[in-house]
């Protein structure tokens, strides 16, 4: 009894390894062929201790062999994992085809847009939206750049009025302004629309009217700062000079500066603050300069002229000249006058000497005068003879000797009246030469 409790013990004990007492009981060679009925009632049976020195024997063999780690992924899991890609992968093409579809049906092309406005314009709505919200974005944009770039405050305004007119003109190059045309009907009443052919062009018209007048702005604005630093600097100069020289200098170079500040178009913001300032900066050069300045500024202008009249007589050399070029001459003259006589009456001394070159200058001017009439009579007179040449030729052999002769006398009286020092003077002398010898033969035949 003792033997059966502790075997019972044992196999309770064994249980987690019963696949060993399958295989010691079963086995008869790796490969046993099942037994008969016969076979096992002849069997001998086994005495407990031999069961329980194989079952040792057994266990031995298991701690021996080496340990087999299962796969992680097995196949069920595997099979699971693929299912679920492939569901994720079928969802993508079901919903990416179609939106590609749509994409491409949706492309700036009038070769796929046509057809589908006129069979299924209902996909085109992507396409219509954007145009509505471009075109709506455009119009808010436009007008705010209006009202910032036409009442600006400062010039922070300008640069943030320039900055939506650009973008205004970008949302108006993203409108595909033939859509509309393929399709009117029914989709007003799908959408509240609010493009028009009228209000994108003048859209556009006041988009380049904005970013124009901004480029005008931001280059008075410019002139503006350049001009007050200028004058700064010659300020800084004048108050820093040692000789004369130095302070004629700074004092020329401050003038300049106060035209450049006045010469700044009025019609924009900084027109109208350099107006403001110019006559503080005036009132500050007179303070800060005095007489010295008016003097200088005499000085400035007589020597103006004398540039002036030096470039009309340089012009006025090598003659003859044409009219044009007689012309150019006395608009030089004309200027060093005008110069001269802008210089004030205050000054004794510098109005002195703009008189006296005063008279020089418009003597010079006369003389320029007499010769440009001069070469305007001529050019016109060489004019009417060339056509009384063309006219003799014409008549040559239809009149007799006496009128031929007749007519060349007065050709030739006329070109005797072309003065010398014109254009056409050697122009008439050469027909002077041919119509005497075709007189002479006249008169000898």
């Amino acid at each position: 009894m003792l033997r059966y409790l502790t075997l019972n013990c044992l196999l309770h004990s064994l249980a987690p390894h019963m696949g060993l007492f399958n295989r010691l009981f079963s086995r008869s060679g790796p490969a046993a062929a099942p037994q008969s009925a016969a076979q096992i009632t002849k069997a001998k049976p086994k005495s407990l201790a031999e069961i329980e020195r194989e079952l040792e024997r057994e266990l031995e063999r298991e701690r021996q062999q080496p340990i087999q780690l299962r796969p992680v992924n097995s196949p069920r899991s595997r099979q699971g994992g693929g299912g679920f890609l492939g569901k994720l992968l079928g969802l993508s093409l079901l919903v990416g085809i179609p939106v590609g579809i749509l994409w491409a049906i949706n492309l700036p092309y009038a070769p796929i847009r046509r057809p589908i406005a006129e069979t299924a314009p209902v996909l085109l709505l992507p396409s219509y939206i954007s145009l509505d919200n471009n075109y709506k974005a455009a119009i808010a944009l436009t007008q705010q750049a209006k009202q910032l770039i036409d009442s600006p405050t400062s010039a922070a305004d300008i640069d943030a009025g320039q900055r939506k007119a650009i973008a205004a003109q970008k949302r108006l190059d993203e409108l595909p302004v033939w859509l509309r045309d393929y399709w009117y009907d029914g989709w007003s009443g799908l959408h509240n629309w609010r493009f028009s052919t009228t209000g994108f062009n003048n859209a556009r018209t006041e988009v380049a009217r904005l970013q124009a007048k901004a480029a005008q702005e931001q280059n008075a604005q410019t002139t503006l700062v350049t001009a007050e630093q200028a004058i700064a600097q010659a300020k800084q100069t004048y108050q820093q000079a040692v000789n004369p020289a130095d302070q004629a200098g700074a004092i020329a170079a401050w003038r300049v500066a106060l035209q450049d500040l006045e010469l700044i178009p009025s019609q924009t913001l900084a027109g109208r603050t350099a107006r403001a300032r110019h006559a503080a900066a005036e009132a500050e050069f007179r303070t800060t300069v005095g007489l010295a300045a008016e003097s200088a500024k005499v000085n400035a202008q007589i020597e103006n002229a004398r540039q002036f009249a030096w470039q009309a007589a340089k012009a006025a050399e090598n003659p003859p000249h044409t009219v044009a070029e007689w012309e150019r001459v006395m608009e030089l003259w004309r200027e060093a006058i005008a110069r001269l006589e802008r210089v004030p009456s205050e000054d004794l001394q510098g109005k002195a000497a703009a008189e006296t070159l005063l008279a020089t200058y418009q003597a010079n001017l006369g003389q320029i005068r007499v010769r440009r009439d001069a070469e305007d009579s001529a050019v016109r007179r060489m004019e009417q003879i060339n056509r009384d040449i063309q006219q003799f030729q014409q008549l040559a052999g239809r009149t007799d000797a006496n009128t031929q002769i007749s007519q060349l006398n007065r050709i030739l009286a006329d070109l005797k009246q072309i003065p010398n020092g014109t254009t056409v003077y050697k122009d008439a002398e050469l027909l002077t030469l041919q119509a005497q010898n075709a007189l002479d033969k006249l008169v000898g035949r």
